[in-house]
């Protein structure tokens, strides 16, 4: 499992005091406001920050961080992932995963057949689309549904599907 979970991505300064442009990968954008702190990958090396302000505009999260004060402090890190600690990370209801949590892991039938590996998540918004990479190296889009999704075993590393009718034609 993975210890730290991404957030977002710096897309651009905003202003020139310091503040960046994040575009969410978390499906509510608003949980920034309950954040103290995030982790920057600089892709050398990880760095704590802490949040001073936070708002929104349109798809975005306006963020304020501790210590960076001009658009000259920020702006190298354009393009940069932010990332929680999974004790930060939101609280998962039932029959909820990250993302970051099920890729790579191993798709069995119904009678415990491996059939291949979780490869992506396809987020449409009715339901998620599972991306899975068959042993024959075909790939199978599946639906993230109770007739299909019969079981999650995330300490385990399986996913126990049941293929609906006409999905492997």
């Amino acid at each position: 499992m993975e210890e730290i979970l991404q957030v977002g991505v710096i897309s651009s300064t905003h202003g020139v005091r310091g503040e960046v442009k994040v575009f969410p990968t978390t499906d509510d954008v608003k949980r920034f406001k309950r954040l103290k702190e995030v982790i920057l990958d600089t892709g050398k090396e990880q760095m704590t920050l802490e949040i001073e302000g936070v708002k929104f505009f349109k798809q975005f999260a306006i963020l304020k961080f501790k210590g960076f004060d001009n658009i000259n402090d920020i702006e190298k890190y354009k393009g940069k992932s932010l990332f929680v600690t999974r004790k930060n990370a939101v609280k998962l209801k039932k029959d909820e995963y990250f993302i970051a949590d099920l890729i790579g892991m191993k798709v069995l039938d119904e009678e415990d057949k491996e059939i291949g590996e979780l490869k992506d998540v396809i987020e449409t918004g009715a339901n998620d689309v599972y991306v899975i990479t068959m042993s024959d190296g075909k790939e199978l889009l599946l639906p993230a549904i109770k007739q299909c999704i019969l079981a999650v075993d995330v300490e385990g590393g399986t996913i126990k599907v049941h293929i609906l009718e006409g999905l492997l034609d």
